[in-house]
């Protein structure tokens, strides 16, 4: 079994096929090739943490396996990162294990690669400015992912702690040749953007400012059906809302269940998934005063094929750490006596 750790995937990823990647899980899933569970979260009530377990298998794309990810938002005053956890990759063949690769880093980018395979179906074309509001270790993959598919020219960044925006201005403005601003106010964040990321943890929407014609927006903090990082009249009023999975969203997404509960958006008012749009079945943007809003709290099947796609690189470019798990047993019929 092949070991990728955070920083062998580092050298392995072009975010570019990523996003392909994940756009071909979507368009399987969408077309019933994979089985995918609505993932199973264990709520920690101590430390407010959340375990997620998230299995799935595409036989199509050769993937299968499952991720454990934990989210503890205490762990920032242990000095720990929030979010970790491990990828298995297992062979559709035979069963056998094939990789285990580090999780957190593998999140990130997947869930970048979402939005941005989104951005690219859903945002308009001309679009350069791009607002995030959190930038916590998700901020990171969503840019670099917006960036691959959008000639993204300004960034403007909100969060409630001034002093991670400025890590994460710093970060962006070393490797790429982009406008960064910070902004205290996050409604101030959001005008004169074409697209808009809330990737945060909060359980309150993040923003209260009506959105400007042609905006898109991808909401990718909030995950179980407490958490609501939109204001439900964004929801109610945008033209078309997306999900990755409509099962998924309709149990897990707070951001669509908190409007459904107050009666201002019905279930039926989503437009489709992502997958359906990618392959062609349902229309994307339509027009360039559209308001877009894709929706996503993760789907596993999008977290094994990016494990297929970094276990075959590993393989081809010889990255990673090779690891036994076989033992001898006096059942094994493979013992030699």
């Amino acid at each position: 079994m092949l070991i990728i750790n955070a920083e062998d995937q580092q050298k392995l990823l072009n975010m570019s096929e990523m996003v392909e990647n994940v756009g071909e899980a979507l368009r399987e899933y969408s077309a019933g090739r994979t089985t995918t569970p609505v993932r199973t979260v264990l709520q920690l009530e101590k430390k407010e943490g959340n375990a997620i377990f998230m299995p799935a298998v595409a036989e199509g794309l050769k993937s299968l396996g499952m991720k454990y990810v934990a989210v503890f938002p205490e762990n920032t005053a242990l000095g720990k990162k929030t979010i970790n956890g491990v990828v298995l990759l297992a062979d559709t063949d035979t069963g056998e294990p094939l990789a285990l690769l580090e999780g957190s880093y593998l999140t990130v980018m997947r869930t970048g690669a979402l939005s941005g395979a989104a951005s690219k179906y859903l945002s308009r074309a001309d679009s350069k400015v791009l607002a995030i509001l959190g930038t916590g270790e998700q901020a990171i993959g969503q840019f670099e992912a917006i960036k691959a598919v959008r000639d993204i020219t300004q960034l403007k960044l909100y969060n409630r702690t001034r002093e991670k925006a400025e890590v994460l201005a710093e970060y962006i403005k070393a490797r790429h040749d982009v406008g960064v601003s910070i902004h205290s106010d996050s409604d101030e964040a959001i005008r004169g953007a074409d697209i808009i990321v809330t990737a945060t943890s909060s359980s309150k929407p993040v923003f209260s400012e009506a959105l400007e014609p042609g905006v898109h927006v991808n909401s990718i903090g909030s995950y179980i059906p407490s958490m609501q990082e939109l204001p439900s009249n964004v929801i109610a009023n945008a033209d078309k809302v997306v999900v990755e999975s409509i099962d998924s969203a309709l149990e897990e997404a707070g951001d669509l269940l908190i409007p459904i509960n107050e009666g201002k958006f019905h279930r039926d008012g989503i437009h489709g998934e992502l997958g359906l749009i990618i392959s062609g079945q349902l229309p994307g943007r339509d027009s360039d005063r559209e308001i877009t809003v894709f929706k996503s709290v993760g789907l596993a099947v999008a977290d094994v094929a990016v494990a297929r796609y970094f276990y075959e690189k590993a393989i081809k470019k010889q990255v990673g750490q090779k690891i036994s798990l076989d033992t001898i047993s006096p059942f094994s019929p493979k013992m030699e006596v």
